[in-house]
C-alpha cells in the first residue's frame, strides 16, 4: 500500500483532484471491516464476484438520486439557499448542491431532469422582474453545461430530459451540439408524448455527441412509477433514493469452471448468487447500521433523499461468452436460436435465484435486489458487457435489435445496446427514430448511438472524447478521470471496432 500511495502522489498523469480521490480510496481499502466467508473470498479472488471498486469500508451509498424538484421548491437550510426566483438563481443553487452530493465516484451520478428544473424560469413575460430573453437564457444554460463538464470531471454524471418537449430541452440539445463535451451524460425519456420534432433534434445531437440516449419511458414508469431517474451509466432508480451497492457476477468466468451445463445451471449459478447476495447484504448493513449514513447527512435530514427509496443492484456481465462456452461450434450468441434460448434460460434462472432473497433495507423494491446488465470495466478482456452481443460479431441491425430486446425485460435497473452509424444514417434521423420506435414497441428498454466520425463516443455506459484518449496515450494529463477507463476499454474491449451501420446493415 505504501508503494501505491507513493505512485499516486508522484504520478505526472493524475490531476490533483484525481490524486486526492485515489488516496481516499487507499485509506478506505486499508480497513477490513466487512465480514466475508471463505467461499465469497474464493469467488472474488477468481474474478467471478467483482465489487466494482466500492472499497473495503463503504461509507456512503454507491448511487444517490436526490429529489432536485423538491430542492428547487424548498432550497436548503444546510447550504443556506433560498428557493430560486430566477434562472440565474436556479443554476447557481444547482451548482452548489452538486458539490455536496456523494457517490462512489465522489461526483453526483444524477443531476436532475434538467429541462424540467429550469423550464419554469424561461419564457416569462417581459414585465416579470425575473424575465430573461431567450438568447440570454440559452447563454446561461450553455455556461451551466460548461461548468458541469469542467467541474464534475467524471462522465458517470447523468442528466435527464423529456419526455415532453420543452423550450429548455431544445436549448440543452443546441448547446450540446455546439460544445461537444463528454459530460454530462444525458438520457431522453421517450414515449408517444414526446414531440417528433424534439426526438429528431435529439437524434441529430446524438450523432454528434453520443447523447442523449433514448430510454423507454413507458417501460421504466410501469416498474418504478413516474418518479424515476436514469443515472450513472443507464441505471433506472427511484428519485429521492438510489442504490446502496452494485456488485457484479462475471458469468463467463463462472462457466469456465465446468463443461457440464446442468452443473452450471443447477449448482454453480444458485451457489454464486447466494454468496454474492450475502456479500452485498454485508455491504448494505455496514452503510446503514454502522456508518449510519441516513442519520447524519443533510440530504436525508432535508428530505432530498429517503431511506424508504433505496434499493441495490445485482449486476452481471459476460452472458454471451457463458452461452458460447456451452455451445457446439457454429452456434454463437446473437446468431443462433439455440444460443439465444440458452441465454434466456440462464436469465430466467438468474432472476429466480436473485428474487429468492430478501433484505429489509431494500425498501424501494420490497426487499429484492434489481438485476442490472453491467457495462463492463476497463480491464475486461473477452467479456461482453451485460447481455450484449460481442463487438465484432454484430448481426444486421434489425436482427441485433430483435435479439437484444428479448433480454431487456430482466433489468429494471439498467440495460442498453449501442449502435454506431455512418454519415448516410446521420443525415436521415427519421430512419433512426423509426428504429427506436420499433424497438421500444417490442420491449427494448434503452438504446444509444453515435456517428462514426464523432469525437465524443460512448464507451459502454459512459462517454469519452477520442481526442482525450489520444492525449492520454501520449502520456499527457487529462481533466476527466473516465478517460483512463475509456482508454482501457479501447485497448481491451475493441470499442473502436464496433460495426458501423448504414441503412442496409
Amino acid at each position: 500500500m505504501q508503494r501505491e500511495i507513493y505512485d499516486t502522489i508522484t504520478s505526472d498523469i493524475l490531476t490533483y483532484e484525481m490524486k486526492v480521490n485515489t488516496l481516499a480510496k487507499h485509506a478506505e481499502n486499508a480497513l477490513a471491516v466487512l465480514e466475508m466467508s471463505s467461499v465469497i473470498k474464493t469467488y472474488r479472488d477468481a474474478g467471478i464476484i467483482c465489487d466494482l471498486f466500492e472499497g473495503g469500508a463503504p461509507y456512503r451509498p454507491r448511487y444517490i438520486v436526490p429529489d432536485y424538484e423538491k430542492f428547487m421548491k424548498q432550497g436548503s437550510a444546510f447550504l443556506k439557499l433560498e428557493p430560486a426566483n430566477s434562472l440565474y438563481d436556479a443554476i447557481n443553487n444547482l451548482q452548489i448542491l452538486y458539490r455536496h452530493v456523494p457517490s462512489i465516484t465522489t461526483f453526483p451520478v444524477y443531476i436532475g431532469n434538467i429541462d424540467l428544473l429550469l423550464e419554469p424560469y424561461i419564457g416569462l413575460e417581459k414585465d416579470d422582474p425575473n424575465y430573461v430573453s431567450d438568447e440570454a437564457a440559452y447563454e446561461a444554460i450553455k455556461r451551466f453545461l460548461i461548468y458541469i463538464d469542467r467541474t464534475i470531471t467524471d462522465s458517470f454524471c447523468h442528466a435527464n430530459i423529456g419526455p415532453k418537449a420543452t423550450q429548455t430541452g431544445y436549448m440543452i440539445l443546441r448547446a450540446e451540439r455546439e460544445l461537444q463535451d463528454s459530460i454530462p451524460n444525458i438520457t431522453l425519456k421517450y414515449n408517444a408524448e414526446t414531440a417528433v420534432e424534439f426526438a429528431i433534434d435529439a437524434v441529430k445531437t446524438s450523432m454528434i455527441t453520443a447523447k442523449p440516449s433514448f430510454a423507454n419511458h413507458d417501460m421504466f414508469a410501469s416498474e418504478f412509477g413516474e418518479n424515476y431517474a436514469i443515472v450513472s451509466c443507464y441505471n433506472g432508480l427511484p428519485i429521492g433514493g438510489g442504490s446502496y451497492t452494485l456488485a457484479r457476477l462475471v458469468l463467463s468466468r463462472l462457466a469456465e469452471k465446468t463443461t457440464d451445463l446442468d452443473v452450471f445451471l443447477k449448482e454453480l449459478l444458485p451457489d454464486v448468487v447466494a454468496q454474492m447476495i450475502q456479500y452485498m447484504d454485508e455491504r448494505i448493513r455496514f452503510i446503514v447500521e454502522e456508518v449510519g449514513f441516513f442519520g447524519h447527512h443533510f440530504l436525508s435530514k432535508e428530505g432530498l433523499i429517503n431511506y424508504e427509496n433505496f434499493t441495490a443492484m445485482f449486476g452481471m456481465v459476460g452472458l454471451a461468452e457463458a452461452v458460447n462456452h456451452f455451445m457446439p461450434e457454429g452456434e454463437r450468441f446473437g446468431h443462433s436460436e439455440k444460443a439465444e434460448a440458452l441465454g434466456l434460460q440462464i436469465m430466467e434462472i438468474l432472476q429466480a435465484e436473485v428474487n429468492k432473497y430478501d433484505n429489509p433495507h431494500l425498501k424501494a423494491t420490497n426487499g429484492h435486489y434489481l438485476l442490472h446488465a453491467q457495462v463492463g470495466i476497463d480491464t475486461d478482456i473477452g467479456i461482453s458487457p451485460g447481455v450484449r452481443i460481442p463487438i465484432g460479431e454484430e448481426p444486421p441491425i434489425y436482427e441485433h435489435i430483435f435479439n437484444a430486446q428479448k433480454f431487456h425485460k430482466y433489468f429494471p435497473s439498467g440495460v442498453g445496446d449501442i449502435f454506431t452509424f455512418d454519415q448516410t444514417v446521420a443525415k436521415n434521423p427519421e430512419y433512426v427514430l423509426n428504429l427506436i420506435n420499433g424497438a421500444f414497441k417490442n420491449g427494448m428498454r434503452y438504446i444509444s448511438f453515435y456517428g462514426d466520425d464523432a469525437d465524443v463516443i460512448r464507451i459502454t455506459g459512459y462517454l469519452v472524447k477520442k481526442s482525450e484518449i489520444e492525449k492520454l496515450s501520449r502520456g499527457e494529463m487529462v481533466l476527466r478521470d473516465t478517460v483512463v477507463l475509456g482508454k482501457g476499454a479501447v485497448d481491451n474491449a475493441r470499442v473502436y471496432e464496433r460495426k458501423v451501420r448504414d441503412e442496409s446493415n
